[in-house]
């Protein structure tokens, strides 16, 4: 993926002709060839350290469903340092964690973004205990309600190196995309967070080279 600003996070909404906004439609496109004899319905998008783009790329994901006419849902499960309320310039006061603390009901916790056919979950106000929050049955429950009323449930979660969350959520969707910043990852970290997922039994849909210049990005489009 092309590199992006702070301001450009949503750059399929912002700029939905540009060439950055075409990278996240062939992203699509890539995924839904990958796994065309199978159902993918829940994505989990993840890292494995923080800072590699993956809240930018389930954002603009998220939005290239959508405008493709499928009915989406961003969740917010990143309980530790949570952004996508940021991209909406929407408050945190409500969002996942009231709900898995049985604060509120689904209705209560879903925000319709600006992006016809995208809503989204915010991670709520940060609690003590995101770990035992997300492997609740409660989580369980609502990825299950999602599913039914969702085409699409794309989540958002911690870097999976260093926290457990994203293996948690991981366990409970159908695929699982990485995000990688061109050139960060130690070898070594890549090959841990693997071993992670294969024992995990995981379905590891694809990987996302982040935060790469345009020319290269161009590139690796062309080889894939």
């Amino acid at each position: 993926m092309p590199r992006t600003t702070a301001n450009s996070k949503m750059i399929m909404a912002a700029n939905p002709d540009s060439p950055i906004s075409e990278v996240y439609r062939t992203l699509k496109l890539n995924i839904e060839f990958s796994v065309f004899d199978r159902e993918l319905k829940t994505i989990t998008i993840t890292s494995a350290n923080d800072g590699e783009g993956k809240t930018t790329t389930a954002l603009n994901l998220a939005a290239a469903y959508a405008k493709a006419g499928r009915k989406v849902v961003l969740v917010d499960a990143n309980l530790r340092r949570p952004a996508v309320h940021l991209a909406f310039n929407e408050t945190n006061n409500t969002g996942l964690s009231n709900y898995l603390a049985g604060m509120s009901t689904v209705n209560d916790i879903i925000k319709q973004s600006k992006v016809p056919n995208l809503t989204f979950i915010a991670s709520g106000p940060i609690p003590p205990n995101p770990s035992e929050l997300l492997a609740s049955e409660r989580m369980k429950s609502l990825l299950a309600e999602l599913n039914e009323q969702y085409d699409v449930v794309i989540i958002d979660t911690p870097p999976a190196l260093s926290l457990t969350d994203a293996r948690i959520i991981a366990t409970k969707c159908d695929g699982v995309l990485l995000v990688v910043n061109q050139g960060k990852l130690k070898r070594t970290e890549a090959k841990k967070l693997n071993d992670d997922l294969v024992h995990l039994k995981v379905n590891l849909i694809g990987v996302v080279f982040n935060k790469m210049n345009t020319k290269d990005a161009a590139a690796y489009l062309y080889r894939s």
